[in-house]
């Protein structure tokens, strides 16, 4: 930030990433009807820069080009430009990133957009660079030339945006085909994850390497269907080398974004709520899987990041924190071995150096030369249990004193200057760490994370809907902005699912299906099926977006799909297979082209397709043997389950009115009585934990 500049319209925004912008020089406007007004009126093109406030090249395009005066003096004269924070109107986004993937084949953060006053987009790119060099354009070159043939050419600029318009329209639309999914589109799914599988890393493909963490879900439920134990293995492998490596923060726990290299060592430093949120739940799923307690301590150790950083002081959470402090990236994270020499004592140092692979020329390159620094991220090659057989000392103890080293040069590290924390809360990432709170709550008998869940819920039904009861997207220093769409939804759905198997409270199954009626009424397709992003009552943009294809987090017709597939069981109200399956003749045909681009998705698939397991718990809340019962059913990898309560204390048992099939269903002597159901037969009901495991087991 440069504070001799006056600031421009964007220091009356909310949005931490816009704000970053107030003191360019550009004269941003946030994304407005002024600023198209003013473009009409000027007859200028729209430059819009499309980012979020941890996105390291974001920051790299703004020092180099957004605060420099030439640039901006090239901008203010040529173009009316738009600053768009990509978390907040993620409906922007993804018009305009699929546009640049229809003109360039590929996408990412920063997004540049040239588009004419009326919002059609005739050029798109990513980050460039302030001059050309080695053979690519720089940002002044490139804006001087989409100038001059704004002027000189303007029928073929305006000939080009209609194409690329009518081409968004096409691909947006979608259509309905004859299309249906079979277990062997499952098997192919596998196929390409199992081809394309690091032995030695973890993880697929080469650098750079993302969690993907529902490829990882999708490929726990094809093992659990088909018995395929490669498909674990992958999972467990994965799973395990980014535990050890430095995309996970070894001192203060957490995530980082993605490995730039492909062995999980150097991470693209920033944290995002929604990898925690989509990592805690895999791990957990691992966990059940494996009966592996690693798996657990993994998701455990996620969780408490994110409680102990990204916690709002009303149970709401905080979106990311940056990878850069002091104009560096990862300099906030990384370590010198004289510097841990000069913070712990020398025996503490050596074992630490040895432990976490620390070294004097340090082992963390610069990605850009791939030049040694001499900082080093600690990362494991083995874990730590795994060292005892070459050092005097019993695994309990070792592991009680890489803690405390840890919490030693966590205080060191938070004496230092801090990332900045992007803290907006998201309705949708919030719904995403609700289902993780919540499922970590009954998988690890954790009560605080069931009461952390409750407190995110009631902190979005007070802060982020409005007089209605819909959802908004965006809450910021007491501000509530924006209409919910299709992610916050689908996301919050799976959060209060998951929050009624954890509590059995039908206050959250009934808030789930009252949210899912209200994305039913609003965002489906009544003549293409499907449900767009955006609401019928939502900012008219250029298109209404509809995405199946999963990206850092699900699609919301992923989820939706999953969701709905639930509901249905959980209600036996046959209304929802009309959604279901149009959700399966529009995505069928565009899906089996690249199958493996929709994961979350091929998870609802296999809970359509595959063996489903229904469970009814009838009994008294204070029963003796109620909580081992439900422990028991906790403890099982079952992922195409579902699971109600019957509380038969209640006179009039608010299950029955939602799911009115349960009215049938009794304790036997008064014990907690569990009904299974596969695949519609039904097993005699029990009231003994052998004979239910024994049963859940098969």
């Amino acid at each position: 930030m440069k504070s001799e500049y006056q600031p421009n319209a964007l220091i009356n925004e909310k949005s931490p990433y816009l704000l970053q912008h107030a003191f360019n020089p550009v004269s941003w406007f946030p994304w407005c009807e002024e600023a198209f007004i003013e473009a009409r009126e000027k007859d200028k093109p729209v430059f819009v820069s499309i980012g979020y406030s941890t996105c390291h090249w974001c920051h790299v395009m703004e020092k180099e080009s957004f605060e420099d005066d030439e640039v901006a003096a090239l901008l203010n004269d040529y173009f009316v430009s738009i600053k768009v924070d990509r978390e907040e109107r993620p409906d922007i986004d993804s018009i305009y990133m699929t546009v640049c993937q229809i003109i360039t084949g590929h996408g990412g953060w920063p997004l540049s957009i040239v588009m004419t006053p009326d919002k059609k987009p005739f050029f798109a790119g990513t980050y460039f660079p302030k001059h050309s060099k080695y053979g690519r354009i720089g940002f002044i070159d490139l804006m001087k030339r989409i100038s001059d043939v704004w002027r000189t050419q303007r029928d073929t600029i305006l000939s080009g945006s209609e194409s690329i318009t009518r081409a968004l329209i096409e691909y947006t639309a979608g259509k309905d085909n004859a299309e249906h999914f079979s277990v062997n589109d499952l098997n192919r799914a596998y196929d390409f994850f199992a081809e394309r599988f690091d032995e030695t890393n973890g993880g697929f493909g080469t650098a750079p390497k993302f969690p993907s963490p529902h490829n990882l879900m999708f490929l726990l439920r094809y093992w659990k269907s088909s018995g395929e134990e490669k498909a674990l293995e992958m999972v467990r492998k994965t799973l395990k080398s980014m535990r050890l490596g430095g995309i996970f923060d070894q001192v203060g726990k957490g995530f980082h974004r993605y490995s730039t290299d492909s062995a999980w060592i150097l991470p693209h430093f920033e944290k995002m709520l929604y990898d925690q949120a989509m990592l805690a739940l895999v791990y957990l799923e691992t966990f059940q899987a494996t009966n592996n307690k690693f798996f657990a301590g993994c998701a455990g150790e996620t969780i408490d990041y994110v409680i102990g950083n990204m916690l709002h002081e009303q149970g709401g959470f905080y979106s990311a924190e940056d990878a850069d402090s002091e104009g560096e990236e990862g300099k906030f994270y990384v370590w010198t071995m004289d510097e841990l020499y000069s913070i712990l004592p020398t025996d503490d140092a050596d074992l630490y150096v040895k432990i976490f692979n620390i070294s004097s020329d340090g082992n963390y390159k610069e990605e850009a030369t791939g030049n040694r620094t001499g900082a080093n991220i600690p990362i494991l090659k083995k874990e730590i249990d795994e060292h005892i057989d070459e050092l005097p000392i019993q695994a309990d103890e070792l592991r009680k004193k890489i803690n405390g080293i840890n919490d030693l040069l966590l205080k060191h590290r938070d004496k230092r200057v801090h990332p900045l924390k992007d803290d907006k809360i998201l309705t949708d990432w919030n719904g995403l760490m609700i289902a993780a709170l919540a499922r970590a709550g009954r998988i690890l008998n954790n009560d605080s994370s069931i009461l952390q869940a409750e407190r995110a819920v009631e902190f979005i039904y007070t802060n982020l809907t409005d007089e209605n009861g819909n959802l908004l997207h965006r809450f910021r220093n007491n501000e509530s902005k924006y209409d919910g769409m299709l992610d916050d939804y689908a996301f919050m759905i799976w959060g209060l699912l998951e929050l009624y198997e954890s509590t059995f409270n039908e206050d959250y199954l009934i808030k789930a299906v009252e949210l899912q009626s209200k994305q039913i009424e609003y965002f489906w397709d009544n003549e293409q099926k499907g449900f767009y992003l955006t609401s019928s009552f939502s900012e008219e943009l250029l298109v209404r977006n509809k995405e199946v294809y999963d990206g850092a987090i699900p699609s919301g017709n992923s989820v939706s799909f999953l969701n709905l597939l639930k509901i249905k069981s959980l209600t036996s109200d046959e209304k929802y297979t009309f959604y279901i399956e149009g959700l399966v003749k529009l995505f069928a045909g565009r899906m089996k082209e690249n199958l493996y681009g929709s994961c979350m998705f091929l998870c609802g698939l296999d809970f359509m397709l595959n063996s489903k397991t229904e469970i009814i718990i009838a009994g008294n809340r204070k029963a003796d043997n109620r909580d081992e019962m439900i422990r028991e059913i906790n403890k099982l990898f079952l992922p195409n389950k579902i699971v109600l309560y019957k509380n038969t204390t209640d006179e009039n048992p608010t299950i029955g009115l939602l799911a009115p099939f349960t009215n049938n269903y009794s304790t036997i002597e008064n014990k907690t009585t569990v009904y299974i159901c596969e695949n519609y037969q039904c097993n005699l009901p029990v009231t003994d934990v052998q004979m239910l495991k024994e049963l859940l087991t098969g």
